[in-house]
């Protein structure tokens, strides 16, 4: 039998990918990839790579879940080598531990291959950092949901120091600001919408969560990132911060007296 490599394809610019990622696709006898890959990366797989998309379309899946697991064991029958190609990470809300259980199961070889996942490519593309010590000392990833039993989302001790980076954010920017802000967030805390982040249709977007509801819908795959650390204009923030601090004493920063 052959052997399954779950590769992560990155937030889109084929520079991107690992020097291993491109190796595994250079290599591929056959590639299953989601609708989130870009052109520019499956320009990347062997020509004579049997190119298989299992996305979603609009909300439709073409194939279920179940559907691709089985395709993934049934190809590595006549394939060494067998690539399921992700959108940026494989391991972050790209469905592969139901994949890897799966192979598991069948006692199919396989070896992850990490990608890019998308926050850091919209961080990139933003210029941003979604850490700073100075402003936001823990980042939560998460996903948009509208379905009912999402109303009390685990987000955990959300604070203003949190930067959150929703996946999917929807295209009801109003719904968002405001589950949001029911799960803490001040309604003046900035963010940043990234769309098609590191890809020739990037768009970037910068508001805060009041304002957010009269933004104008930005196309998917987008991303939204929540928190001080979002703001267009970051100098005005380190420089409130460090007004209240004496700046550096031995590589720390003091607090003023």
């Amino acid at each position: 039998m052959g052997k399954v490599f779950l590769v992560g394809a990155g937030p889109g610019d084929p520079e991107l990918l690992t020097l291993k990622a491109a190796r595994v696709l250079a290599a591929a006898n056959i590639v299953l990839h989601d609708s989130l890959v870009s052109a520019e990366v499956l320009a990347e797989v062997s020509p004579a790579a049997k190119i298989v998309d299992v996305g979603k379309r609009c909300g439709r899946k073409l194939l279920t879940q179940d559907e691709i697991n089985s395709l993934l064991v049934s190809y590595t029958v006549t394939n060494e080598v067998v690539v399921r190609l992700k959108g940026g990470d494989p391991l972050v809300f790209g469905r592969a531990g139901e994949e890897l259980q799966a192979l598991r199961e069948a006692k199919v070889d396989f070896e992850i291959v990490p990608g890019i996942t998308a926050a850091l490519g919209a961080a990139a593309a933003a210029g941003i950092s979604l850490t700073d010590r100075r402003l936001a000392s823990q980042i939560l990833f998460s996903t948009f949901t509208r379905r009912p039993e999402a109303n009390a989302l685990e987000w955990g001790a959300l604070s203003p120091a949190t930067t959150l980076v929703l996946y999917m954010p929807s295209l009801d920017y109003a719904e968002v600001a405001l589950r949001v802000q029911e799960a803490g967030l001040p309604a003046d805390l900035p963010c940043v919408v990234v769309s098609g982040a590191t890809g020739p249709q990037q768009q970037i977007r910068w508001t805060s969560l009041a304002n957010l509801p009269h933004e104008e819908k930005l196309p998917a795959p987008a991303l939204l990132i929540i928190g001080r650390v979002a703001a267009q204009r970051f100098q005005e923030l380190a420089a409130k911060y460090w007004a209240e601090t004496e700046g550096f004493v031995d590589g720390a920063v003091r607090p003023v007296s």
